[in-house]
Order: structure tokens, then C-alpha cells, then sequence
């Protein structure tokens, strides 16, 4: 499967899907599905990293798989794990035939009592696939082991089964937060993408896509506060997707002017800390 035809391919395709893409990602998006490499997306929070697989998703047609990956994830959860309870069912219902241990050992190592996880899911599909492996980041490092085979030949070793080889690659993006520094091992298998924060232009072109209704001045007023609270020490900057949220709240609220007032009134959907509201205030010099 060809994914895009060119970065302005797959820059017109992600647009029409409500992602505006800039040259960067485009080309890196271009570059990894015909490269059929892993891409590494970093960058802080709410910057459009997980959207950008769900647009690839979306602008392709394939079927997303997500891995969320956390503190303690194992290969249990990543890749695949047995039926436990299923195989002892078997092992008992086996007492009262004449099958030997053997005959029921190899019997219950079988695709019957296999629970596939993401990566496994995501390798096994027939049909396109984007893979997300969401907050790699926040993984142990030895989980990034388990993504090595994976990211560098698209196969999962199972002992009872042998090697399980990918027969359509899927797109696969790996997104980070930089909470921690990944291997040298994982980034070498990846193309890279830095995501940012966007210039007060490109934000108000991806309010204005996805909340058509809203006037152009208060959409020029809501990125200009947002602009000037992600100058602020925050304990969590405004995502581009709570500036959205926001936009649709000034919408519902009819609000045709993003004043003090009005700012004071729906802080709550951009900010989620008390501590935050208060330094916003403060620094804004809103009247509550």
C-alpha cells in the first residue's frame, strides 16, 4: 500500500481531515509510510502528536491500533499473553480422556488460548493499519526491548508458535513526551519529528478549520490569550485542542468578545490546576 503519494499529498490528505499539517510533518509522514520506517514523534504535551496517527488513520482509510503505554507495562500487555484459565479448563476436561501430557501440552499452546495484545494485533492485520504506540516515554526501559524486533524486521517471536512476520507493514508512529530520554537502539529504527507549539498564524488557521462559526476577531483574541498563557510557568500549558474546546465554549455561550470577563468565566476549560488559574489571573489581571 502506497499511504501518500508525495508530502503535498500528504499534506492535502491530513487537511482534508482536519489536521493542518506543516511542511515538516508532511514530508515526515510522506517519508515513513514509504519508507515503511517507524516514526518517532516528540514534543510537550497537547502539540497534535497522538492526532496526527488518528489523522493518518482517517486519511487513509486504515484501522488504528493503539498501544497506551505506562509505568509497568509488560509483554503481557504489549504483545501478547495465553489464556490461562482456558488452557486449565482444558487440562482438566483432558483428566477424564486418554490424551497423554504431551498430546495436552501441545494441544493448549495453540491459537485457540492465544490473547493477542496491540503489537501483536497490529502485525497479524491483513488489511492497512496505523499502529500507535501512544507515550512511549512513560514506559520502563526494558520495555523498549520488546519494540526492537517489532520496529526493526515487523515480527513477534512466540517460543510455542515460532515467528509471527508481518505480511502488510503497518504505519507505525511512537509518540513522546521527552519525559525521559529513549535508546539509541529505538531512535535508530525511527524517522523523527519534533512537534511544537504553533506560531499564533497556524493556530488560528486550526481554530478556524475546526470551529467554523467562530468570529474572526474573537478568534484572533483567543489565541492571542492562549499565546500569552503558554508564556506563564504553568503546570500545563494549553493544548491546541483545549483551544478548540475553547472556541466551541465561546460559540455555545454566544460570546462575541473575549474580555476580561469572559476569559475569567471559562478558564476552566484550558487550565485543569488551581494553581494555574490563580498565576492566570494574577499575570492577566482578570477580575473574578
Amino acid at each position: 500500500m502506497t499511504w501518500f503519494a508525495s508530502p503535498a499529498d500528504a499534506s492535502n490528505r491530513l487537511h482534508e481531515v482536519g489536521y493542518l499539517a506543516d511542511p515538516a510533518t508532511s514530508t515526515t509522514s510522506y517519508l515513513a509510510g514509504a519508507l515503511e520506517k517507524p516514526l518517532l514523534v516528540e514534543g510537550p504535551a497537547g502539540v497534535g502528536k497522538t492526532e496526527l496517527a488518528k489523522a493518518v488513520a482517517r486519511a487513509t482509510g486504515a484501522d488504528l491500533v493503539r498501544l497506551q503505554c505506562y509505568e509497568g507495562l509488560d509483554e503481557a500487555r504489549a504483545l501478547y499473553e495465553w489464556n490461562y484459565k482456558k488452557q486449565l479448563l482444558r487440562i482438566q476436561a483432558s483428566h477424564d480422556s486418554d490424551e497423554t501430557w504431551d498430546e495436552t501440552h501441545d494441544d493448549i499452546f495453540t491459537e485457540e488460548f492465544l490473547l493477542t495484545r496491540p503489537l501483536l494485533t497490529a502485525i497479524r492485520r491483513e488489511t492497512p493499519t496505523v499502529l500507535l504506540i501512544d507515550e512511549v516515554d512513560k514506559t520502563d526501559i526494558e520495555v523498549e526491548g520488546l519494540l526492537l524486533e517489532v520496529l526493526s524486521d515487523f515480527q513477534v517471536t512466540i517460543p510455542e508458535l515460532g515467528t509471527i512476520t508481518s505480511t502488510r507493514r503497518p504505519f507505525v508512529v511512537l509518540t513522546s513526551n521527552a519525559s525521559r530520554e529513549l535508546s539509541e537502539a529505538v531512535k535508530r529504527r525511527c524517522l523523527y519529528l519534533h512537534l511544537d507549539y504553533p506560531d499564533a498564524e497556524r493556530e488560528r488557521e486550526i481554530v478556524a478549520s475546526q470551529v467554523p462559526g467562530l468570529d474572526d476577531k474573537v478568534t484572533r483574541q483567543l489565541v492571542d490569550t492562549i499565546s500569552r498563557l503558554r508564556e506563564l510557568e504553568l503546570k500545563k500549558a494549553p493544548s491546541i485542542a483545549e483551544s478548540v474546546d475553547w472556541a466551541r465554549t465561546l460559540i455555545a455561550l454566544e460570546i462575541g468578545d473575549l474580555d476580561d470577563k469572559a476569559i475569567a468565566d471559562t478558564l476552566g476549560v484550558i487550565l485543569k490546576h488551581r494553581s494555574d488559574h490563580d498565576r492566570a489571573v494574577k499575570e492577566l489581571k482578570l477580575s473574578r
